[in-house]
């Protein structure tokens, strides 16, 4: 097997050992295996000279940037001349030989490396100034730390999420992304490098600024050598160009990546530098898209389905067509205000195509009868449902957070480390479970099913212990993550902790309480002190409740200090902390001397908490123009 192609083997099988061991409590292979692959590993990257940033040798700490540096290019990005015919491919080539590849739909991204070290990573931004994103792509899965070439490099590629990735990741957002460039796009303009790592991004290089070689299909095999991952290419001539587009539109469908179209660039380099550019686009390459084929169909219905998060997505269903080789029937319509726009209704004509040549979407509406009724029930449990505008855009939820459809989302929210803190127990877990479980109280039965557990795929008696011990554990809890833990609507961590202090860490006062009590606690507004209402005066969830409290006891309450000048008074945290190690840290300390801790700054913020006061965050920004304190980690410690 190639050394490189071992290499990042291991590095996958090490990183996944790693990640069961320390996220899911799971010993997928044993400690004499691992250093054994662990020494593997470490001979090649000293051998080849490249260590890529998933590589357990060399782990990359997280950072934080209070905000992202503009940086100038050392020349400019242009975008590329577009063409959706072939015979422009084939006079485009003349008699050269030319380089296709794909048109990758992602983020743009130049990195730097010298003395074999990666320096810099910047976004394409203008073409002319990008922003630095180098704390980012250091934990990209795939980006090589280090290569064995020692000189200036400088590379241009493709930040991508996988198909795969993105669903799995948007399945968790509250806010969803359309697609996965979008996605891509925000991860990697995370301020927090934790975000970026969580969300697997990867770096496809597809040029080198400075030539290496004298060919473009050259240039590309000297980057995978290094350890880069390069986009996948093809050469050809005029004479065959039209049967290679053909193949890569045949393949679109099993890409994992998405892919707007392909771009043709002369292999020969120098020939492709001698022609320059226009004042928009270099004369060596040109993007072919796809030519969106679009159809015609009649609107059936618009399904309403309701997600384990109680989104609820509207989903048109259409008179079959044949797009792109295949039968579809059905196109998601992502939320409310599409289908407003669209005024889309049962019955109207619409036009079809594929984005991407993957994704159904609806293009146009014909004749535009609706909007259509906005369902005002769950179709799966019948409770209310609510719109939310979210970023100007309408979204539809499911008010019922027993609702089935969202029963497994609240078994992951409920063992989540914030709330009962059962480590160990993941969605695929709970998802093996399932059958075993009816409420949360049923978690702390699961002991019960010891056979059926030891029958599931990748449990034996280790793991079952494991799993039993890591609920049992959880039994004794403090308050405010047992009220958080119910995943009540509105209650986050903070809102459960200024509960549980307001009520004196008495739960039945806290469930007996009011909505006039709950509103006049500062902080809780009429909306959320409705859904604490609702939520404890239903009578399943006092059924729920009453059972856990038969499984659980609570922790003694933290001491607070009543006398505190932190009393009453509401901070937001923002930047880079050196006194404390993390912001939950610090919230806590705020917290347990009466005080309470909000994301946003607002009129009813007393003080900002940010090391840099001449940040030009927009926290900063509207700390100013409200006229609110800001402290650093000094000066909040006078207090």
């Amino acid at each position: 097997m190639d050394k490189l192609k071992r290499m990042k083997q291991l590095v996958e099988i090490l990183g996944h050992a790693n990640y069961m061991y320390e996220h899911e409590n799971n010993e997928v292979m044993s400690n004499l295996e691992y250093d054994k692959l662990y020494g593997q590993l470490q001979q090649l990257e000293e051998e080849l000279g490249v260590v890529l940033s998933g590589s357990v040798t060399s782990k990359v700490g997280f950072e934080v940037c209070s905000r992202l540096q503009k940086v100038n290019h050392s020349s400019p990005m242009l975008s590329l001349d577009k063409t959706k015919e072939i015979d422009k491919l084939e006079s485009f080539l003349a008699d050269k030989v030319g380089i296709l590849s794909w048109k990758l739909d992602g983020l743009t991204i130049v990195c730097t490396y010298e003395n074999g070290v990666l320096l810099q990573a910047i976004t394409r931004g203008n073409g002319s100034v990008g922003e630095d994103v180098t704390h980012n792509f250091k934990v990209f899965s795939n980006v090589p730390l280090k290569i064995a070439f020692k000189d200036k490099l400088v590379v241009r590629g493709e930040a991508v999420i996988e198909f795969a990735e993105f669903d799995k990741i948007n399945e968790k957002l509250d806010e969803k992304y359309k697609n996965p460039r979008n996605l891509c796009s925000g991860t990697v303009r995370q301020l927090n490098s934790e975000i970026a790592a969580s969300r697997n991004v990867k770096f496809m290089a597809f040029s080198i600024l400075e030539p290496i070689g004298k060919l473009k299909s050259e240039q590309l095999d000297w980057l995978s050598e290094q350890g880069f991952d390069v986009v996948e290419y093809m050469s050809v001539d005029s004479q065959d160009v039209s049967i290679a587009v053909d193949m890569f539109m045949d393949s679109v469908s099993s890409q994992k990546f998405a892919s707007d179209g392909l771009v043709l660039t002369y292999d020969d380099i120098e020939y492709g530098a001698s022609l320059g550019s226009t004042s928009k686009f270099p004369k060596d390459s040109i993007a072919f898209k796809w030519k969106d084929e679009l159809k015609e169909t009649t609107i059936k219905e618009i399904q309403w389905n309701t997600s384990r998060t109680g989104l609820i997505n509207p989903v048109a269903v259409f008179e079959p067509i044949d797009l792109e080789g295949t039968s579809i029937e059905r196109a998601s319509v992502h939320n409310i205000s599409i289908i407003e726009q669209l005024q889309l209704g049962v019955g109207d004509t619409v036009t079809v195509y594929k984005a991407n040549m993957v994704i159904p979407q609806i293009a146009d509406n014909l004749t535009c009868s609706g909007p259509v009724e906005i369902p005002s029930t769950c179709g799966v449990c019948g409770a209310a449902t609510a719109i939310e505008t979210l970023k100007s855009t309408k979204h539809l939820y499911c008010t019922n957070v027993l609702c089935s459809a969202q029963q497994l989302k609240s078994f992951v929210h409920f063992v989540s480390r914030n709330a009962m803190n059962i480590s160990g127990l993941s969605e695929a877990t709970l998802l093996k479970l399932q059958n075993m479980l009816t409420d949360l109280s049923s978690l702390y039965q699961v002991a019960n099913y010891k056979q059926q557990i030891l029958e599931l795929d990748g449990f034996g008696e280790k793991s079952y212990t494991k799993l039993v011990d890591a609920i049992n554990n959880s039994r004794k809890v403090h308050l405010h993550q047992f009220v958080y833990a119910l995943g009540i609507p509105q209650v986050g961590v903070s809102t459960s902790k200024l509960l549980c202090r307001h009520f004196g860490y008495n739960l039945s006062k806290l469930q007996s309480a009011t909505q006039e009590q709950l509103q006049q606690i500062s902080g809780i507004g009429p909306t959320t002190a409705t859904e604490i209402f609702n939520y404890f005066n239903t009578a399943e969830n006092k059924d729920l409740i009453e059972s856990l409290l038969t499984q659980i006891e609570f922790e003694e309450p933290p001491q607070l200090d009543d006398n505190s000048s932190l009393n009453g008074k509401t901070f937001v945290i923002t930047g880079d902390l050196m006194k404390f190690s993390n912001r939950k840290e610090l919230q806590e300390e705020i917290e347990n001397r009466g005080g309470k801790v909000a994301s946003a700054v607002s009129k009813k913020t007393d003080f900002l908490i940010n090391n840099d006061r001449e940040s030009a965050s927009s926290k900063n920004q509207k700390a100013i123009e409200l006229g609110i304190a800001i402290l650093t980690e000094a000066d909040f410690l006078k207090l």
